[in-house]
This record gives C-alpha cells, sequence and structure tokens, in this order.
C-alpha cells in the first residue's frame, strides 16, 4: 500500500474510520463537534477560558504567593482581597438569566455581556500591578497613605473578578446556544477542560517571568495578562454569535427572574444539589490560597517553584475532566462521579498535612496532583447534573446559578481560609495553623458526602 492511498480518505474508508476512532480515543472532547459547531471554530469559542483561566492562576496562585511572601502583606488581607470578586458571582445567575432574553439593537444576546466583562478584566489587571505596589510599599510608593494600597488593589481584583463571572457565564451560555442539545454536556466539559489549560498554561508562563522577583518582573507580568486577555476574547468572539434583525419577542421583557429562580429552584431536588456544590466546592477551595504560601513558608520554595504548584493542581483538575466526560458519555451517573471526586480528594488532604512534619516535596505535589483531580471529577459531575435537570430554555440561568453558588463558594473558601490560617498561627506555630485548614476540608468533604446520598438513592430506585 502507497503512502498516497494512505493519505487519501476516499481510497480507503477503513483507513478512515480508523483514523477518526484514534483522535476519538486520544482527544476526549473530539466527539463535543458537530456539524453546527465544527472543532476549529468550538476550540476557538473556547479562548474565552483560557483567559479566565489566566487569571485564575494569576489572582489564587501567583500574585497571593507574592503577595504574602516577597511583598510581606498579611495573610487575612491577601485572602481577602482574592475573596472580593465573590461581591459578584452571585449575580452570575440574573447574567445568564438576563442574557437569555437581552434585546439588542445589533441582534446580539450574548455578546454585548462577554465584551463588557472582557474590559472589566482588562482595566483590572491594567491598574493591578501599581496598586500591589503601593500595597507592598515598594519603591516610591513608600510614603503613599496605607488606604491607597488597600483601595487600589481591592479595585483591582473586583474588577478582574466581575469580568470574569461576567465573561464566563454569558460564554458557556453562548456555547450551548451554538451546539444541539445532545452534545452541550460535552461542550461544556470541553469549556472547562480549556479552563485548566489556560491554568496550567499560564501558571508556566508567569513561574518563568518571575523567576528573579522584582517590580518591574511583576508590573510586566500583570500587564502582559491584561493584553492577552483582550486578544483572546476577541479572538473567541469573532463571528461566533449570529445577528439577527428580530428584536425579539415583545413578550420576553415580561419574564420575570425571581419566578423563573423559583421554578427552577423547586425542580427535582435542585437546592441539595446546589447546597452539595457549594459545601463541596469549599472543601477543595478553602487551601487554594495557602497553597503556595504554604509550600513557600513551610517546604521553603522558591517563587517559580511554588508556582508550578498551581500548574500541578490545574493538571489534576485537566485529568479529572477528561476521565469525568468519558465515563459520562457512556451514561454514568453525574452525582456518583461527583462522590468519587470527594473520595479522591480526601486522601489527597491527608497526603499534604502529612507532607509537612516528613518535609516530603514528594508527597505534597503527590497531595496537590490528586486535589485537583478530585476537584475536576466534582466539577464535572455536579455540571452535568445541573445541565441534566435545567428547564427548557434556560440554560443560562442553570449555568448562573451552578455558577453561582460555586464562585461565591470558592471566595468565602479562600478567604475564610486565609482568616483562620491567621488566627490559628496567634494560638499554634504556623504549621500547625496550615494543618488545621486542611484538616477543617476534610471534615466538609464529608459533609458533601452526606449531602449527595440521598441524590445517589434516588438514581439506584
Amino acid at each position: 500500500m502507497s503512502f498516497r492511498s494512505i493519505f487519501n480518505m476516499n481510497a480507503s474508508p477503513k483507513i478512515s474510520r480508523g483514523w477518526l476512532q484514534i483522535s476519538l480515543k486520544f482527544l476526549p472532547f473530539a466527539d463535543a463537534a458537530t456539524a453546527e459547531l465544527p472543532l476549529g471554530r468550538l476550540l476557538r469559542l473556547s479562548l474565552f477560558q483560557i483567559s479566565v483561566g489566566m487569571a485564575l492562576a494569576m489572582l489564587i496562585g501567583t500574585l497571593n504567593r507574592v503577595m504574602i511572601v516577597e511583598l510581606k502583606v498579611p495573610a487575612a488581607l491577601v485572602a481577602t482581597m482574592v475573596a472580593l470578586p465573590l461581591l459578584f458571582a452571585p449575580f452570575r445567575a440574573l447574567i445568564g438569566f438576563r442574557s437569555d432574553h437581552h434585546r439588542s439593537a445589533l441582534g446580539w444576546r450574548r455578546v454585548p455581556y462577554i465584551w463588557m466583562g472582557t474590559l472589566l478584566q482588562f482595566g483590572g489587571f491594567a491598574v493591578m500591578p501599581f496598586a500591589l505596589l503601593v500595597l507592598g510599599r515598594l519603591g516610591q510608593s513608600a510614603n503613599a497613605p496605607d488606604w491607597v494600597g488597600h483601595l487600589g488593589a481591592g479595585v483591582a481584583f473586583l474588577l478582574v473578578g466581575a469580568g470574569m463571572h461576567t465573561t464566563q457565564t454569558a460564554g458557556l451560555a453562548l456555547a450551548t446556544d451554538l451546539s444541539p442539545p445532545e452534545s452541550r454536556p460535552k461542550v461544556v466539559g470541553l469549556m472547562y477542560f480549556m479552563l485548566l489549560v489556560g491554568m496550567i498554561l499560564s501558571a508556566l508562563l508567569f513561574g518563568y517571568w518571575l523567576r528573579d522577583f522584582s517590580p518591574g518582573a511583576l508590573i510586566r507580568s500583570v500587564q502582559a495578562a491584561a493584553v492577552l486577555t483582550l486578544v483572546l476574547n476577541i479572538t473567541a468572539l469573532w463571528k461566533q454569535e449570529a445577528r439577527t434583525r428580530r428584536l425579539g419577542d415583545p413578550h420576553e421583557e415580561d419574564v420575570d427572574f425571581v419566578a423563573a429562580l423559583k421554578h427552577f429552584t423547586q425542580g427535582d431536588q435542585a437546592l441539595r444539589r446546589l447546597l452539595a456544590v457549594g459545601v463541596g466546592t469549599m472543601a477543595f477551595s478553602m487551601g487554594d490560597v495557602l497553597l503556595e504560601p504554604f509550600g513557600g513558608e513551610i517546604l521553603h520554595l522558591a517563587v517559580s517553584d511554588t508556582t508550578l504548584l498551581t500548574a500541578l493542581l490545574a493538571l489534576g483538575g485537566l485529568t479529572g475532566f477528561a476521565w469525568a466526560s468519558r465515563v459520562l458519555s457512556r451514561g454514568a451517573d453525574p452525582f456518583r462521579m461527583a462522590c468519587t471526586g470527594v473520595w479522591v480528594g480526601i486522601p489527597a488532604f491527608l497526603a499534604v498535612l502529612v507532607s509537612a512534619p516528613n518535609a516530603s516535596l514528594l508527597l505534597f505535589a503527590a497531595g496537590t496532583l490528586f486535589i485537583g483531580l478530585g476537584a475536576g471529577l466534582f466539577g464535572h459531575g455536579t455540571l452535568t447534573a445541573t445541565m441534566n435537570h435545567a428547564p427548557a430554555g434556560q440554560a443560562g440561568l442553570a449555568l448562573g446559578a451552578w455558577g453561582a453558588v460555586q464562585a461565591t463558594a470558592a471566595g468565602l473558601a479562600m478567604g475564610l481560609g486565609g482568616i483562620i490560617r491567621d488566627l490559628m498561627a496567634w494560638v499554634v506555630d504556623s504549621g500547625s495553623a496550615y494543618a488545621f485548614v486542611y484538616c477543617l476540608e476534610v471534615v466538609l468533604l464529608l459533609i458533601t458526602l452526606y449531602a449527595m446520598n440521598p441524590l445517589i438513592a434516588k438514581k439506584l430506585r
């Protein structure tokens, strides 16, 4: 057989089918593509998730380590700054609902929200490095009043958070609009897969840029993130949502958000599902803000080394989403998949606890990887369950409600993690303070299992 016949798809249908099977085997989300939404267009749309992942890696990974260790900012203040985006998180359900029914003179529903979120995220990153320098009293900003640094950093973090929540909610809703109903869970899974890819790549990139820390390197890194946000999101939006001359059904503006939300939460144990999402997310997120400081303060790792921990955490989540997508596409129970993630997370947190007294970098890295794996399984399972139970015509509201609970719980957990760590450090040594937070996360995981048990039992009956 000649090489020409091998690459001629029309010459051998059997070979063509073989290549297709290989691609689906090694690309777990390749089957998310459809005739209406080809893989190339789908991957381009997912670039907005790359920008969100980059922002998350910067906020909960690189910047919190830099602020605590290099800039000597108290961990409680850092945790509060990182948690500020949660103030906007509860509005994700409203954003999703409004984008479901938005009437634009330009004929778009989702694009205006994604564009506004992009501008907010860009603006926050543009001013953030200078606010951090004032907060850390570096260079000519050493004599600035305390409130200037606090206010500037707070506004910057809040803008980035508001931009992330707006862009992600409307972007995921647009992805569901463009895909047929049977492929929507796979498309949403791909979107979160790309979110973790963005976290991994940006964590590696930020670690490289900040391997020799300096105020100039910090400014260049954060402002590069601002430019990349604009470029990625514009590329993702280009010619994705079709414009329509019809401004919409005049009766759409009569739809009431409170009534729609009430209808959604009353359906099929929705409140229990959202409760499980909230508690489980808090369990997996409480130690995120302490991960790199723990590595730097307790295990004495450098900035570039601790930044790799964020990449390792994201790699575990990436693996979890890929595995969950493959298993769930075969009809597995998403609630059971979420519980599997919890069972993976419990020994992972215990491994991190044991790594401190033994000074074991290998055990710490393994625990970090499996925390990410458990979080990925849990997140995909609960997200798929939410999509499966979404009322007709309310994909944006369903995604917004899930995202609101998930983001609010994550923000509260990160804020509480730093505050609890500082309070415990007054009573015990620093290592024991970190250990208390990780033990609390294990307890929350056990509560999550208890909350999800009736959901699994219902599926088995």
